[in-house]
C-alpha cells in the first residue's frame, strides 16, 4: 500500500506541473503566437534575401566593376542586400530585450500583482514548482526561436558575406552568429523573473528588466575586445599590416620599444629626412597593432556566452531562494 501510495503521489505530482505548464500555454498562447510569427517572419525574410535578392544585388555589382565606377562599393543593389541583413542582425541581438520586458510583465510580474500566483499556490503546486514550469515554456520557445533565426542567419551570410557592409566585428552581427543570442535570451528571462519577484508590480518590473538586460548588454559589449588575449605585432621599418578581416583593438607608435598610444608620431610629415628627424625626437622605433584575427571569433564568442549563462543561472538561484523565503 506505502509503494501504491508513494506512485499516486508521484503521479499527482507530475500533473500538476503538467497542468501548470498547459495553464501557461494557454494563458500566453497570444505570446507565443507573435514570437512564432516573427521568427517565421525573420527565417522568410532571410531565404528571400538569399535566393532573390543576393544574385540581383551581385549581378548588379559585377555589371558596376565592368564599368570602373568609383562608387560600386555603393551600389544600390549592394545596399538593398546589405541593410536587411544587418536589420535582421539587430533584430535578432536584440530580441532579448522583448524577452525581458515579457518576463517581466506578463509573465511573472502580472500575477503576482493580480494575486493569480497565490490563488496557484494554494492548489496542488508549490510555488517552486510553479516559478519552474512557468520559466520553462517561454525558455523553451526562446531557445528553440534564438537558435533558427542564429542558424538560418549564417546560412544566409555565408556565401554573400562580399555583398554585406558589415562583417563579424559589429555588435549586433556578432551576437546573432551564434549561441550567444540564446544565451542573451535566457539571461533577459531569468533577470525578468528576478525583477518581478523582487517588485511584484508587472510595470516596474518590466521597465527594470530591460534596463538590466540592457546594460548588462552594454558592459559586455564594451569589454568584449578583452575577453581573449589579443595579438599583437610590432614593425621597425613601417605601420603593421593587419588583416582585412580582423578586429583593430589598438594601434600607435613604439617609443623605445614599448607601445606608446598616446605618442602622435602620425604627426611627423614633410621630406624623409624631416620626418626621421622628428620621429627621433619623439622617440619612436616602430609602430605597433593590437588585433582579434577572425580565427577569435568563437573563443570571444564563446566566452560571452558562459558569462551570459553564468549569469542567467545566478539569477535563477537567486529568484528561486527569495520566492521560498517569501512563502515559507
Amino acid at each position: 500500500m506505502t509503494a501504491l501510495a508513494t506512485a499516486r503521489v508521484r503521479r499527482e505530482a507530475a500533473g500538476a506541473r503538467w497542468g501548470v505548464a498547459r495553464t501557461a500555454l494557454r494563458l500566453h498562447r497570444a505570446a507565443l503566437l507573435v514570437w512564432a510569427l516573427a521568427v517565421l517572419g525573420l527565417t522568410g525574410w532571410l531565404v528571400w534575401l538569399t535566393e532573390v535578392t543576393a544574385g540581383q544585388a551581385r549581378a548588379e555589382q559585377e555589371a558596376c566593376d565592368r564599368a570602373a565606377r568609383d562608387w560600386c562599393d555603393t551600389s544600390l543593389g549592394t545596399l538593398g542586400h546589405s541593410a536587411p541583413m544587418d536589420w535582421i542582425a539587430a533584430l535578432t541581438a536584440h530580441s532579448f530585450l522583448v524577452v525581458a520586458a515579457f518576463a517581466g510583465g506578463g509573465l511573472i510580474g502580472r500575477e503576482l500583482e493580480n494575486g493569480t500566483a497565490r490563488l496557484a499556490w494554494s492548489q496542488s503546486i508549490t510555488p517552486a514548482r510553479w516559478l519552474a514550469a512557468k520559466l520553462t515554456v517561454p525558455a523553451l520557445a526562446v531557445t528553440l526561436g534564438v537558435t533558427v533565426l542564429v542558424l538560418v542567419f549564417r546560412w544566409a551570410r555565408e556565401p554573400d558575406r562580399d555583398l554585406i557592409g558589415t562583417d563579424w566585428t559589429d555588435g549586433s552581427v556578432f551576437v546573432a552568429l551564434g549561441p550567444a543570442a540564446v544565451a542573451y535570451a535566457l539571461c533577459a528571462l531569468a533577470l525578468g523573473a528576478l525583477s518581478a519577484l523582487l517588485l511584484r508590480r508587472a510595470l516596474p518590473a518590466l521597465a527594470v528588466s530591460v534596463v538590466l538586460t540592457w546594460l548588462l548588454a552594454l558592459v559586455l559589449g564594451h569589454f568584449r575586445a578583452a575577453l581573449w588575449p589579443a595579438l599583437t605585432r610590432t614593425s621597425a621599418t613601417g605601420e603593421v599590416h593587419v588583416p582585412d578581416t580582423a578586429w583593430q583593438v589598438d594601434r600607435g607608435a613604439l617609443v623605445h620599444g614599448s607601445p606608446a598610444p598616446d605618442v602622435n608620431h602620425w604627426s611627423c610629415d614633410g621630406t624623409a629626412e624631416e620626418t626621421r628627424r622628428c620621429l627621433d625626437d619623439l622617440g619612436v622605433t616602430g609602430s605597433y597593432a593590437t588585433y582579434h584575427p577572425e580565427s577569435h571569433f568563437w573563443a570571444l564568442h564563446l566566452v560571452e556566452t558562459g558569462i551570459l549563462l553564468a549569469v542567467t543561472a545566478a539569477a535563477t538561484v537567486v529568484s528561486f531562494r527569495l520566492l521560498r523565503r517569501r512563502t515559507a
